[in-house]
């Protein structure tokens, strides 16, 4: 049912475990998950990947968080221990409390106090559940997930974002993971921060124009991390 979601989230823990088994600090290296596509990516990219992990914080800090709660776009609220896989998706709009478990696809839902308990309305919900966290995920915290399963990087160059600053430009396309594999990304890493500042949305690798574009500002500081809350015309609040 959630096969390719649970193999991509089972994939990150598998790599936090490895950087720990070969005895090397994940602060001195950024061991990619299994199945990223590196004979497909170029090392420059790759090594820009790296690049942003320490900018971002480091690799060590970002398997040491727990927990990560955060408010998407003053739509909804989401609160997801990354080492249990539990997540909690609350929508004060709809009146819903979506919880599931990304490593096992189970967890529960209810709609104005009304526990959903049909097999078929539940498999719904817990869907739309799934689909929410990998896209609410991606967006908070993209960075950290550059050498994630079924990726390929590609450098593009030097080129400026749409606000005139320098940056190394970066290509990121899937193979056979997540829910929408044929997206494409192009990434803007800041020449001197190493920060990610703008992205460039494709809804197909193969289209020739980017469906929006926005910027990666206002970074914050979370349990040694750092995530973006600014993103132009919408927000991402962290919950501290």
């Amino acid at each position: 049912m959630y096969k390719l979601s649970i193999l991509f989230a089972v994939s990150l823990f598998i790599s936090c475990q490895a950087a720990e088994k070969t005895g090397v600090s994940s602060g001195e290296a950024n061991p990619a998950a299994p199945g990223f596509l590196v004979a497909e990516s170029d090392p420059q990219a790759i090594q820009i990947a790296d690049d942003v992990m320490r900018a971002m914080g480091g690799r060590a800090a970002w398997d040491a968080v727990d927990t990560l709660a955060w408010n998407f776009f003053g739509v909804r609220d989401l609160v997801w221990s990354k080492k249990s896989g539990d997540v909690t998706i609350t929508n004060p709009g709809e009146k819903s409390v979506l919880t599931i478990n990304v490593f096992t696809g189970n967890g529960a839902a209810t709609y104005d106090d009304r526990k959903i308990t049909h097999p078929d309305s539940l498999q719904i919900a817990l869907e739309k559940a799934m689909n929410i966290w990998i896209n609410d995920s991606y967006w908070l915290a993209m960075p950290f997930k550059l050498k994630d399963t079924g990726v390929r990087l590609k450098y593009l160059g030097e080129e400026n974002t749409t606000d005139g600053q320098s940056a190394d430009k970066l290509e990121l396309t899937f193979s056979e993971t997540g829910k929408t594999p044929a997206n494409k990304y192009h990434l803007y890493v800041d020449k001197k921060t190493k920060l990610v500042s703008q992205w460039d949305f494709f809804t197909d690798a193969d289209d020739p124009e980017f469906r929006f574009s926005m910027p990666w500002k206002g970074y914050v500081e979370v349990d040694g991390i750092l995530l973006s809350e600014d993103r132009g015309k919408r927000r991402i609040e962290v919950v501290k």
